[in-house]
């Protein structure tokens, strides 16, 4: 085993630095849940994502923020459910590969969360959401030694919303999201 070095974890989002940030695809995933029948929750996850992050903890809402999920990374507790939600009756992924969100404005809240509201693209459809972000912390990765900073970002959509109807109203139309995703530094800002 090859030593690692530790390093201090900042909790103060003031402290990140500024610069250019991508995702890490070990680190980072998105979450689902759904009711299922109304007896229980459903959870599955999207295993990839890519994206880009522009950050200035001294101008948060100047933020730029764009991430991709490849459908074909769904995953749940059956492998016969991944290749259902790939298909046409519900995320149609030969169709529409990618689930995209950009968003167009970052605000600051009073109990240290951020708002991030954005376009999200889903099934073909885009509608604009509002979801919030929870800073983490920032520092080193100590296995990577690259400058980290991680966010979990949380909201609900109606999945009817964007066309993905199937088995309404058995399967809940709420899909509440929790993306949770760490970002490397890529490159100082000046």
């Amino acid at each position: 085993m090859t030593p690692t070095t530790i390093h201090a974890i900042n909790s103060d989002p003031t402290a990140i630095r500024p610069g250019d940030y991508i995702p890490d695809p070990l680190h980072s995933h998105v979450l689902f849940e759904v009711s299922h029948f109304g007896l229980s929750t459903y959870i599955g996850e999207f295993t990839e994502l890519t994206g880009t992050l522009r950050l200035d903890p001294a101008r948060f809402a100047d933020a730029r923020l764009k991430v991709t999920v490849p459908v074909a990374s769904v995953r749940t507790s059956s492998s016969v459910l991944d290749e259902e939600l790939k298909g046409p009756r519900w995320l149609d992924g030969e169709t529409y590969p990618a689930v995209t969100f950009e968003a167009v404005s970052v605000e600051p809240r009073m109990d240290g969360s951020l708002l991030v509201s954005g376009h999200l693209s889903l099934h073909g459809i885009t509608r604009e959401v509002a979801l919030v972000a929870r800073f983490h912390g920032s520092g080193i990765n100590p296995v990577k030694q690259a400058y980290t900073v991680g966010f979990d970002v949380s909201g609900s959509i109606r999945r009817s919303d964007f066309g993905v109807s199937a088995s309404l109203p058995l399967i809940g139309d709420e899909l509440k999201l929790v993306i949770s995703v760490a970002f490397e530094l890529q490159e100082p800002l000046a």
